[in-house]
């Protein structure tokens, strides 16, 4: 059941403050401040608000003007933390304060990366299965024992209370809080806007699941186009190295060199892409979405889909299918 029926329903608040780390408050800004007429007048309000409001400066050497204190928070559905400050500084009273009382009230709280360690000072996650960046994790844990730190994971949350891992993902935690309000489709629309991924859930690693070629134009483009083509082809590493016209330890050189991963597991991951993507488009059954995945039986497909998404493929349809499948 979506949160927000109109942009007027649904109130973003992003909390700045001295030192503010710019990329996260810059995603938040991206996904929820801009202007999107595609979704026509369902759409959220968004503004920001600090404890001190006028002059803060942030974490790249230039400031922002800030219009709103932290009475903002009372009128907010969803207030987003992007970041804390570096060492870690307990919030003062009345900061803590808004915080809670924003939450009793119902409103939902989001932290981005360190972000979680102003959550955690509140004592709401206490209990809690809690996120942060993984340089972070143990120290968060050290400094909120009654916390429940993972550090093996994207994003977590429930009951209105979301953290997600370092920077990156938390544009991930942010779509899937689309997704949450809005559904697939309108979250598909905003990642395209991103040119990041639809999805990826929060249950996965804290890796990069799909790694930027760092030689784009290398000597294994050629190959690499063909097996995003035909992924469901039966290749080995042999095959592989023909095709490349290499031998099987050179191969897995250049793989390494160019995709960051070794040679199966990039076509897994290739694999699993395509996977997602019949599961959320299409009726196909797991046999068949299995067979033109690559993925070779339904029971294959999901072993290797709950390890890598954190959710079963049925569960993951079922949560994600978008609304035109």
């Amino acid at each position: 059941m979506p949160i927000a029926a109109t942009a007027t329903d649904h109130l973003v608040v992003a909390l700045a403050y001295d030192g503010l780390c710019t990329f996260e408050f810059g995603i938040t800004a991206e996904v929820f401040g801009l202007e999107r007429p595609e979704m026509g007048d369902d759409w959220y309000s968004f503004t920001t608000c600090a404890e001190r409001p006028g002059r803060l400066a942030t974490n790249a050497g230039l400031a922002i003007h800030v219009d709103h204190g932290l009475d903002m928070l009372s009128a907010a559905t969803t207030i987003v933390i992007p970041g804390w400050r570096s060492d870690g500084a307990a919030p003062s009273d009345p900061l803590r304060n808004a915080l809670l009382n924003a939450h009793a009230r119902g409103a939902r709280l989001v932290s981005i990366c360190s972000g979680a360690f102003l959550l955690a000072a509140t004592g709401l996650l206490d209990g809690r299965r809690a996120t942060t960046h993984w340089r972070y994790a143990k120290s968060l844990q050290t400094a909120h024992p009654a916390v429940v730190v993972d550090a093996d994971t994207l994003y977590a949350g429930d009951d209105r209370i979301f953290t997600s891992a370092g920077s990156a993902a938390g544009i991930d935690l942010l779509l899937h809080l689309v997704r949450l309000d809005f559904g697939p489709d309108a979250a598909n629309i905003v990642a395209r806007r991103l040119v990041v991924a639809a999805h990826r859930s929060g249950g996965q690693a804290q890796f990069i699941e799909r790694p930027v070629l760092t030689r784009p134009d290398g000597v294994l483009r050629p190959l690499l186009d063909r097996l995003r083509s035909d992924p469901a082809a039966r290749w080995t590493i042999g095959r592989m190295a023909r095709t490349a016209a290499m031998s099987e330890r050179t191969l897995a050189r250049r793989f390494r060199e160019e995709t960051g991963e070794s040679p199966l597991a990039w076509l897994t991951a290739q694999r699993l892409a395509l996977a997602r993507d019949l599961l959320e488009t299409t009726n196909l059954s797991m046999e068949h979405i299995a067979d033109r995945a690559g993925m070779g039986t339904a029971a294959n497909l999901r072993l290797h889909f709950t390890s890598t998404v954190g959710i079963p493929p049925n569960l993951y349809r079922k949560q994600f299918r978008r609304a035109d499948a």
